[in-house]
């Protein structure tokens, strides 16, 4: 009987340790998220207020009276659904051009032999030193001497030659692969390019969807890009669009309608993240353990 009760009471203890360390991480995760989710939140209020209650003291939690005409009138001042559509031709070819240059790009450096190979990569890993500050000039430069000033042609060409970092996370998750897949495709007949897009493509589905991900998201919100480019106010994208609503040396800023046309511009991002959030978060920790 007292065999028991020594055996018991250490276990009992130890669940009940656990069950405490259960709680506590599930209070820090609760204040994290109320912590992180606490701007969002203040951005939805924010939207939904009248203008003279914006910059009330102390704040205003819950908007009184709620002006769902926030949205209306942010969309309309502005030629909202003109910038969406010209980022979403941006969005699409860019996607198109980077999953296509930096794959194939990775896959050669990742399977292919050929001379100095590693150090046209180290050469290539070397670019993500060089702020974009450094090149902005020259590219500019070169773009205007093109004729591609005022065209989407310098927010989506250069996607197609690659990104230093897609490369880097695709090459290390074309090197997890294993190299007998390869080899029975070339048995059953397929060159390089058939077992690149046969084989490799099918199997490296999550790191595509991260590179997706991530691409989406910066080409979406840049702003630098589409301000040095664009002139014309037809071709402007989203991002300038948010832009106009942060007030000038004449006009205060229209923070209520600012916030409305934000909720409006990451509607797209939230859904591409909940769509793909399986597939994105395999890519991660693929790329993070192989290589």
């Amino acid at each position: 009987m007292t065999t028991e009760r020594s055996v018991t009471r250490p276990a009992m203890g130890m669940r009940m340790s656990e069950r405490l360390r259960a709680a506590a991480a599930y209070v820090l995760l609760l204040a994290g998220s109320v912590l992180i989710l606490a701007p969002f939140a203040w951005m939805i209020s924010t939207s939904l207020k009248r203008k003279i209650d914006v910059y009330v003291f102390p704040p205003q939690w819950i908007p009184d009276p709620i002006m769902w005409s926030n949205y209306v009138k942010a969309l309309t001042v502005f030629p909202f659904p003109r910038y969406t559509l010209n980022s979403f031709i941006i969005v699409v070819f860019a996607l198109i051009g980077t999953l296509l240059s930096c794959s194939f790009s990775s896959y050669g450096f990742a399977r292919l032999r050929a001379p100095g190979k590693d150090a046209i990569f180290l050469a290539l890993l070397a670019t993500l030193m060089l702020p974009s500050a450094v090149t902005m000039v020259p590219l500019y430069l070169m773009f205007n001497k093109f004729g591609w000033i005022d065209t989407f042609l310098p927010l989506i060409v250069p996607s197609f030659f690659g990104s230093a970092f897609f490369i880097f996370l695709m090459r290390q998750f074309y090197m997890g692969v294993p190299r007998e897949l390869e080899d029975a495709a070339r048995i059953d007949g397929c060159n390089t390019y058939s077992a690149w897009l046969r084989i490799m493509v099918p199997m490296t589905k999550p790191v595509l969807a991260t590179a997706a991900v991530f691409t989406f998201m910066w080409t979406w919100n840049d702003f630098i890009g589409p301000l040095i480019y664009l002139t014309d106010e037809n071709k402007r994208t989203i991002a300038l669009g948010l832009s106009y609503f942060q007030g000038s040396a004449r006009s205060a800023p229209e923070l209520h309608l600012l916030m409305a046309a934000t909720i409006y511009s990451i509607i797209p991002c939230v859904l591409l993240f909940f769509f793909s959030q399986k597939v994105f978060v395999k890519g991660i920790v693929f790329t993070g353990v192989k290589g």
